[in-house]
């Protein structure tokens, strides 16, 4: 799938497809929510809004509030590649929050997956 359609795709979509990634392996909604307000900077409240408007994937990481400076710690392979090597900044933003999302699912602690 090339970027551009990623970028235009619905938050409200991707969204419930992270969640039940986390879900599926015993993590709840409320993690999925604190990952993501670590990495953009969003509130709970300002994702609700997100999901209740038609901001694309794209927009939504493209307005993020305040990107955490240290999403840049975050390494390691999601779709075969390695995030730290992704040269697109928007394309490699998104991937961060896949990693994050991944190491949720595989069990790890949230003091690992958020103090790097």
């Amino acid at each position: 799938m090339n970027n551009e359609k990623v970028y235009a795709m619905s938050f409200a979509k991707i969204y419930p497809l992270l969640t039940a990634k986390a879900e599926k392996k015993g993590r709840t909604l409320d993690e999925v929510n604190e990952v993501i307000c670590w990495l953009t900077g969003y509130s709970t409240e300002e994702i609700e809004k997100a999901l209740n408007s038609p901001v694309t994937y794209g927009d939504f990481f493209q307005n993020a509030p305040l990107a955490n400076p240290n999403r840049k710690s975050i390494k390691g392979v999601v779709c075969g590649v390695r995030v730290e090597t992704i040269e697109e900044p928007l394309m490699q933003e998104i991937r961060y929050l896949d990693k994050l999302i991944d190491e949720l699912a595989k069990g790890k602690s949230m003091d690992k997956i958020l103090h790097r």
